[in-house]
């Protein structure tokens, strides 16, 4: 039994020689690579929720979906294109959901013409083109006095109504997105206008290009009538500020 004993100390002992000092023992752990502790990811199919954010369907600013902000036109040969509104649309499938974009657009030369148009595409640029060459295939004409209308109106379309007002030269076209973008291509620089019913930009505008269709002149309705001007005893807003000016 004491020579076992003595065998199995003899062979778990170590020699000193072998032994590395503490300086060194701690040079090679310094030395040794270190271990990128990586975070758990979680279970799985539960990241990348921090993109989009756009709520439902990935829609942007709610109702009406995106929008461009280039109402200021791009001049095309002398004409004005205003984007009104861009609207993301979704048609669903055997196979899931087909996104396309459809584009309210209002065209004119700033000097009393004007149209409306929408497209539709699976891109934004070719919605828009194709809006583009709707309206101006569809230009109306608006009789102006000065940098305003004749007369008073209320334009309707569905729901949608748009009271517009002339107003003295100085004014500036007082109106909100959609009103004001087609008012601008038509050349009308002032103009006091008020939504009366629905906000939706396709009535809208659409109550408002009713409006300028019916607009008309003291000439006009002098010719029609068969009775000289001065029998007509209205006269537009900005004809009488220059006359009595």
């Amino acid at each position: 039994m004491d020579d076992k004993k003595e065998e199995t100390a003899a062979s778990t002992s170590v020699p000193a020689a072998d032994v590395p000092p503490a300086a060194e023992a701690a040079a090679v752990v310094e030395s040794a690579p270190a271990v990128e502790h990586r975070p758990s990811r979680g279970p799985r199919g539960g990241g990348g929720g921090g993109g989009g954010g756009g709520g439902r369907g990935g829609r942007g600013r709610g109702r009406g979906g995106e929008r461009r902000d280039d109402r200021g036109g791009r001049d095309n040969d002398g004409m004005v294109e205003n984007v009104v509104a861009i609207n993301r649309v979704a048609k669903v499938v055997k196979g899931g959901r087909r996104f396309s974009f459809n584009a309210l657009v209002a065209v004119g030369d700033g000097k009393g013409n004007v149209g409306i148009a929408t497209g539709k595409a699976n891109e934004v640029s070719e919605a828009v083109r194709k809006a583009v060459e709707a309206a101006r295939r569809k230009m109306t004409e608006v009789p102006l006095t000065g940098g305003t209308i004749p007369h008073e109106i209320i334009g309707k379309h569905g729901a949608g109504r748009v009271l517009l007002k002339p107003a003295a030269s100085g004014t500036g076209v007082i109106a909100g997105g959609p009103v004001r973008a087609v008012l601008e291509c038509a050349g009308i620089r002032d103009i006091l206008t008020k939504s009366l019913g629905s906000t939706n930009p396709h009535n809208m505008v659409r109550a408002t290009l009713d409006g300028l269709k019916r607009l008309t002149t003291a000439r006009r309705v002098a010719r029609e009538r068969g009775v000289e001007l001065d029998a007509i005893h209205y006269r537009a807003r900005q004809e009488s500020v220059v006359t009595h000016g």
